[in-house]
């Protein structure tokens, strides 16, 4: 018979870590007496990440007196003692390979379910001092789990715990955790976790993305929203690619036609991908990423490069390079791309953010798709609305297509390309269900953060689905580091102190180029040095919320994850470079 052995509870706090805050409920004590167990949680009890951790199919963390004894001797520790692993309930019994996902338990006057294993998280190393705990966690197979309240009631330690009810499946805690995070996944357990009811939405939408990859050949993008890996590039690293032709698009917009060097035929790429550029300026390189702004042929690639005010690269662009110039190209990549299908596609644009969503166009119009396309462009005026007359060209050889531009600095409507009047300002929801935009559309977005931010509520607003809404960031991605309280943001920098010696390591996105220094213990914690906003969650390899694209270059793991990430991708959170490396970031 298994026992409640205590039942412990913690408030968020605030706690010093690495220079910054993290807001965590962790730091969890035993209490004595009846406690009571309701629907989100136990009385006394929080958690300071609600978006990881509690509600209501997390209401209550359970882990074992012997995982304890386990750990007490794997790690040489003799100060662990109950509440440490961060859990509510201390058991003796119930481990996790004997446990199902939907056993149903009474303990005292409550009754509980079993929805899913753990969340790989820091937090748990950061409680006990050992930063790899969250690693260890799932690699030996003893996460501990959560449990949902069907029935609230008060419970004790010395509670008896009664199973009342077997979980459908079979599957136990420790082979549904295994299913997520380890390789060498059982295709037909995969299929058996899909039919289990109780399993919580978020570890189920996990599986139906394994099983959409291959019945658990790769892995779904980081369960902090990351970008999924690029696909395979079509060369390594970077290689020399000829200028062919420069044309002034705008007063401030130029494309740039590249060529190989020795005439073989490039490589396809999808509609929104983009390439990676590496400049040699003032005898320092740069790199920079600007998306693909036409279909590929066989012998040539364009893109078009905004010249920004303190662009550094933008600038050489403009003012520097010529026809015939030799450029260091990165193949194509990048997961914003035009999807395959029959629902309606909804392309909307705003200044230079028209350059991938026209790359669809392109590919529309050259299928002659017969898809219902909305292509929504805002622009200064008319003298910085770019490729005007080529989107309208495209989009007369679609059979369904619905044109709506906007310019934002006319003070009342002003004509646009081809004798069309725009709109003043940007869409408004209004302006959008006027459109006729179906709720079953596909939408692309690019643009500004604060536009595609707005767009993209004006269109759920519309019915669409947010897994149907699509966007494009040129810049830096938004952080994403469960726990810690917001600070102030700042510019990327170069790291603090004397510069390293080590490779050369490159954030595209974020516009930084430093020297790789021994001082950091990954790259994730270099780039944190630069103020580059980051995505991750377990800090050790396992969730692959830090998955990010590596756009040229070699790395080392210093930590080997438990799952390698797929081609063209790298975990920087448990990786340095071992030659000089180009990071989307």
């Amino acid at each position: 018979m298994a026992t409640l052995l205590s039942v412990n509870v913690g408030l968020p706090q605030d706690v010093p870590w690495h220079g910054r805050t993290v807001h965590t409920g962790a730091w969890k004590s035993p209490v004595r007496g009846p406690r009571m167990v309701r629907r989100l949680d136990v009385d006394g009890d929080g958690q300071g990440d609600l978006a990881g951790h509690g509600g209501e199919i997390r209401a209550v963390l359970v882990y074992q007196l012997e995982s304890y004894r386990y750990w007490r001797e794997h790690l040489g520790r003799d100060d662990l003692v109950s509440g440490m692993f961060g859990e509510n309930f201390t058991v003796d019994g119930l481990p996790d390979d004997e446990v199902c996902i939907g056993d149903r338990y009474r303990i005292g006057e409550a009754e509980f379910e079993v929805t899913q294993p753990r969340v790989t998280c820091y937090r748990v190393g950061m409680r006990l001092g050992e930063p790899a705990m969250a690693s260890l966690l799932v690699a030996h197979h003893r996460p501990g789990f959560y449990l949902r309240v069907l029935t609230e009631g008060r419970v004790r330690a010395g509670d008896e715990i009664t199973l009342t009810r077997r979980g459908p499946g079979g599957l136990s805690v420790a082979d549904t955790d295994a299913l997520l995070y380890l390789p060498g996944r059982d295709p037909e357990m995969l299929r058996r976790a899909l039919d289990v009811p109780a399993l919580s939405p978020g570890w189920q939408q996990s599986f139906r993305e394994l099983a959409a990859a291959g019945q658990g050949a790769g892995r779904p993008a980081g369960p902090g929203g990351a970008p999924g890996p690029a696909e395979a590039p079509g060369w390594p690293g970077f290689k020399a690619m000829r200028v062919a032709r420069i044309v002034a698009e705008t007063p401030d917009i130029s494309s740039i036609y590249l060529g190989t060097t020795d005439g073989s035929p490039l490589p396809a790429a999808r509609a929104g991908q983009y390439l990676s550029i590496r400049l040699t300026i003032g005898g320092a390189p740069v790199v920079r990423s600007y998306s693909l702004s036409a279909t590929p042929t066989a012998d040539t690639y364009r893109i078009s490069v905004r010249h920004e005010a303190h662009g550094k690269a933008s600038a050489y662009l403009h003012a520097a390079l010529r026809a015939g110039d030799l450029v260091d190209i990165a193949a194509p990549r990048g997961t914003f791309v035009l999807e395959a299908g029959t629902r309606p596609v909804v392309l909307v644009s705003a200044g230079i953010g028209a350059t991938p969503v026209l790359a669809m166009l392109h590919r529309l119009a050259a299928a002659t798709d017969p898809r219902p396309v909305w292509w929504v462009h805002v622009a200064r005026d008319r003298a910085h609305h770019v490729f005007a007359d080529e989107a309208r060209t495209l989009l007369a050889r679609l059979p369904d297509a619905h044109e709506y531009v906007y310019y934002t600095a006319d003070a009342r409507a002003a004509p646009a390309a081809g004798g069309r009047r725009a709109g003043r300002g940007r869409p408004t929801a209004s302006s959008l269900t006027a459109m006729g935009i179906p709720a079953d559309a596909d939408a692309y977005l690019c643009g500004p953060p604060s536009f595609m931010d707005d767009l993209a509520a004006h269109l759920r607003e519309c019915g669409l689905h947010p897994e149907a809404i699509h966007t494009e960031q040129f810049s830096a991605l938004p952080a994403a580091n469960p726990g810690l309280l917001p600070t102030a943001a700042v510019r990327p920098h170069q790291p603090p102190g004397p510069p390293g010696a080590g490779p050369l390591v490159h954030f595209a996105r974020s516009g930084v180029t430093t020297p790789w220094s021994p001082v950091h213990a990954s790259l994730l914690d270099l780039a944190e040095a630069c103020d580059i906003p980051t995505r991750w969650s377990c800090r050790t390899g396992v969730c692959h919320t830090c998955v990010t694209h590596l756009l040229a270059g070699d790395v080392a793991y210093t930590t080997p994850p438990l799952e390698p990430p797929e081609p063209g991708s790298v975990l920087v959170c448990c990786s340095e470079p071992a030659t000089e490396t180009v990071l989307d970031l």
